[in-house]
């Protein structure tokens, strides 16, 4: 219990050192809070106390440890103005150890072409820009009802020939109330040092007198800003009502503070029958432009001890339409 109690604090004072930091629209590497896994965005990303397969690595890594065996399962999310993010992610249980995970995360985009001042229609050069992340998680039951997780992240992100890269830090719980299936979910995710872009594009010819004299141009290099990981604290509740001997309706609440954003939540729905098949939906609040999700889920055996996992998401993206996303994966 006191090592609950710990954990309970450090979250608590992180949740006050965020908010006191919040900085709305001034983090970076944005591709970080694209969500992953299918279920979860038709669930309106209600996740931090449902998550208990892969893509808890992402949104809570205490929910690793309700991995019974293992499991393996990638993302393709069809993002806005032809961005692609693409997630895989890889978790198996020890025995008396603990439950370890994978994963990584790979956003990318079609190549743009270069403008300039003196040519801004084009100048027949492209560029081109991507973003990505590779996680290392571990997660296990301290208690019979609470577990604690961890994802340690290195990340890097490249625009044309300049790039950037560092760490990042997750950290997770999930407490199971003893109220029948009532159960609390925490975590806060991307917790690291600033960014700073860098490369060989930044050295300059430099002339203070702007060519009046003869003194040549000398060397100099342009300084860029570093920029903050987005910082997101989450805190949210899921409960399971029996609905029938095949049936049952799982819902899920969450509360979010960002540190480049007002604070946000989400409601969730899940009804699955025969744990087979799985029809979701749910809404974003005070989100810019996203709001209602539904998706839908096929969970079914093609062995004695393997099971295929099938999930798609819609969601509603306001005046920048929608956004899709399909889950495919094996437990085993």
């Amino acid at each position: 219990m006191k090592k609950v109690i710990l954990i309970l604090s450090i979250f608590l004072l992180a949740m006050s050192v965020s908010a006191e930091v919040s900085k709305v629209g001034t983090a970076g590497a944005q591709f970080l809070k694209i969500g992953v896994g299918s279920r979860y965005q038709g669930m309106g990303e209600a996740a931090v106390a449902t998550a208990n397969d892969v893509y808890a690595a992402y949104w809570n890594p205490a929910g690793l440890a309700d991995i019974e065996k293992g499991g393996i399962s990638f993302t393709n999310v069809n993002w806005v103005l032809d961005v692609n993010l693409n997630y895989v992610s890889f978790a198996k249980r020890f025995e008396d150890v603990g439950v370890f995970g994978v994963s990584a995360t790979v956003l990318s985009m079609a190549d743009q072409e270069i403008t300039t001042f003196d040519e801004q229609t084009g100048t027949g050069s492209f560029y081109s820009a991507n973003s990505w992340a590779v996680g290392l998680s571990y997660a296990r039951y301290l208690t019979a009802q609470f577990a604690f997780g961890s994802t340690f992240k290195i990340l890097g992100e490249r625009i044309y020939n300049e790039k950037s890269a560092g760490f990042a830090v997750d950290f997770g719980t999930l407490f199971y109330t003893g109220f029948h299936s009532l159960r609390m979910g925490m975590s806060i995710s991307n917790m690291g040092p600033e960014l700073r872009f860098d490369g060989p594009d930044l050295d300059v010819p430099y002339d203070a007198r702007d060519g009046q004299g003869n003194n040549s141009a000398v060397g100099a290099r342009l300084k860029t800003s570093p920029y903050d990981l987005p910082l997101v604290f989450r805190v949210g509740l899921a409960y399971d009502f029996d609905m029938g001997p095949q049936s049952m309706l799982t819902v899920s609440s969450e509360i979010r503070h960002p540190s480049d954003h007002d604070q946000q939540g989400a409601l969730g729905a899940e009804f699955s029958f025969d744990e087979q098949f799985f029809a979701r939906a749910g809404y974003k609040i005070n989100y810019d432009e996203e709001g209602l999700t539904f998706g839908a889920g096929l969970n079914h055996p093609i062995s004695k001890d393997t099971r295929l996992v099938v999930d798609y998401a819609w969601q509603d993206f306001g005046r920048l339409v929608s956004a899709q996303r399909i889950s495919v994966g094996f437990t085993f």
